[in-house]
């Protein structure tokens, strides 16, 4: 259906003074002619010659563009609706350079919307919604430069999908769900695996580490104490060196010699049945 017309179907009577109010244009003709456009506030004109033929609303003008068809590039058919913003700006074209302004720019915001919406598919429909609203503006604005009007704003209210392919993109949706969660599942598997491989990893090298400094230790502890027992003996030399220095330090030793000798071999009698004697045992 037409969009309502602009044009006031009870126009101001031509009394000589006139008071056009803000924020609108009064198109003049004398004597059916065109002869000028009255501003907002007083005005003269010469009654029976001059004639308000149209006025111009020069404010911000909303229409709702009606539902339609629109096939897509993918063969889907959707119902699509919007809402057309629009603003004259020369109120000269937009009474003589089309009949109806405002049903013309419905009608090729209709026009323009099933082609636009002919170029994309189902699901870049939903995503570029942005984008087909300003390819839309570009194209009304382009084709209304001679009517003086310009779109300022071009919104799509509501798509409406077929039951059939609303259920298959339900379905599509919820296999992209369970996809990403068996993803997430796996990816969390993995992180766990990396992290228990990590953690055993860890504590194998903190175990050689502990390994190793107790070898080092054990190490540094058997050569303390050889380093103790040869000092030790050393000082025992020593001191025994000094003992033979002196005097009878000689008996001494004979006597602590006999003494090891008789040990050694009442050691060897009571762990063999077999003693073999030297010939000089008294010796």
């Amino acid at each position: 259906a037409p969009a309502p017309h602009r044009l006031n179907s009870g126009l101001p009577m031509n009394i000589g003074v006139l008071f056009v109010p803000q924020q609108e244009a009064w198109v003049v003709e004398r004597m059916g002619k065109f002869h000028r456009i009255l501003e907002p506030g007083l005005n003269f004109l010469i009654p029976l010659l001059d004639r308000i033929r149209y006025v111009q609303s020069l404010k911000e003008i909303v229409i709702n563009v009606p539902e339609q068809s629109a096939v897509t590039l993918d063969n889907v058919t959707l119902q699509i609706d919007g809402v057309l913003y629009l603003r004259v700006m020369d109120p000269y074209k937009a009474s003589y350079g089309v009949e109806d302004p405002e049903y013309a720019v419905t009608q090729l915001a209709q026009t323009t919307m099933r082609s636009e919406l002919g170029k994309l598919s189902l699901d870049r429909v939903f995503r570029e919604r942005e984008s087909l609203n300003a390819n839309i503006v570009d194209a009304i604005n382009q084709a209304s430069d001679c009517w003086g009007i310009r779109c300022l704003r071009y919104e799509i209210k509501d798509i409406h999908v077929p039951p059939r392919v609303k259920e298959s993109m339900q379905m599509q949706v919820e296999a992209e769900r369970r996809k990403r969660a068996t993803v997430l599942e796996s990816e969390g598997t993995r992180e766990s695996a990396i992290n228990v491989a990590e953690g055993q990893k860890q504590a194998q090298i903190l175990a050689s580490e502990a390994e190793k400094a107790e070898q080092i230790n054990k190490a540094a502890g058997e050569a303390n104490a050889m380093l103790v027992k040869a000092r030790a003996k050393a000082e025992a030399i020593q001191l025994l060196a000094a003992a033979l220095a002196q005097q009878h330090g000689n008996a001494a030793a004979s006597l602590s010699v006999a003494e090891q000798y008789v040990n050694a071999f009442s050691k060897l009698a009571k762990d063999s049945n077999t003693v073999l004697l030297p010939a000089n045992t008294g010796d």
